[in-house]
């Protein structure tokens, strides 16, 4: 496991980036003018389930889609809302595909394993919307949760390709932080919910990618699941926890192009 002597501090993202106040802010401002300047190609608040935030937002790109890109947002799994991110689809729209953003129930109202079942429908009532290969990708928790669909115990064959971004890959040394008396992450919930511990769906390609300005357990977060994959990982030069997202937006970026990599 990772070392460190303050499973807390391993794990500050805000506290280790300057202005990081300022940041939800913007996401949240630039999500509305996205949705806005989209009209009728914005499907807002459309529903996988029962729970109150089982919903998700589908946005269409102009004409006829190639496929689907899901975004899992982060928040260790604990804060966040789909309406915040909105904004990162104008990438994959730019390139012609469709983009869901949904949200899930947090905790300490739900597992992690709860969670990961509630994307899992996500992603089947989104890709029933939208023909073609579906991707899915997320930042954080959401990372953690985007490659929860490709892993071999999940029956989503839509799903041809994950690229988490800046993931938590092994539970177990989240066990040591304060966060945990919501997360409630024990010996059957890291090894059944970690990535690194699980096998890569046949058939599903993946990407990892990490900021290369990020806390170091994000690093190896990074690199643990590349290695228990054998997938490649992208150290993007310069970007810390909160803008290392920001590629997503960019048609052009190497980070789309790694998401949309081989259709």
């Amino acid at each position: 496991m990772i070392p460190t002597l303050d499973p807390d501090r391993a794990y500050q993202n805000g506290a280790f980036i300057a202005g990081a106040e300022a940041f939800p802010p913007r996401w949240k401002a630039a999500a509305q003018a996205f949705r806005e300047s989209l009209g009728a190609r914005a499907e807002l608040g459309l529903t996988y389930g029962p729970g109150e935030r089982h919903r998700f937002d589908l946005f269409r790109p102009e004409g006829t889609a190639d496929g689907l890109l899901v975004f899992v947002h982060g928040g260790y799994w604990r804060s966040f809302n789909r309406d915040m991110w909105s904004h990162l689809a104008s990438g994959a729209l730019a390139r012609g595909w469709a983009c869901a953003i949904p949200s899930y129930t947090l905790a300490p109202q739900a597992r992690i394993s709860e969670m990961t079942q509630e994307v899992a429908q996500a992603v089947t009532a989104a890709s029933g919307l939208v023909a073609g290969p579906v991707v899915v990708t997320g930042h954080s928790a959401g990372g953690h949760l985007s490659a929860r669909m490709g892993c071999a115990d999940l029956d989503l064959p839509q799903v041809r390709r994950v690229v988490p971004i800046s993931l938590l890959s092994e539970l177990e040394p989240l066990r040591q932080t304060a966060m945990n008396g919501d997360l409630q992450i024990d010996d059957d919930a890291a090894a059944q919910e970690s990535p690194a511990r699980l096998a890569l769906r046949e058939g599903c390609s993946a990407h990892v990618w990490v900021g290369g300005g990020e806390r170091p357990a994000f690093l190896w977060h990074a690199r643990t699941l590349s290695e228990a994959w054998g997938c490649p990982w992208t150290v993007a030069p310069g970007k810390h926890h909160f803008d290392v997202i920001d590629d997503l937006a960019d048609p052009a970026s190497p980070l789309v192009q790694f998401c949309l990599q081989g259709f």
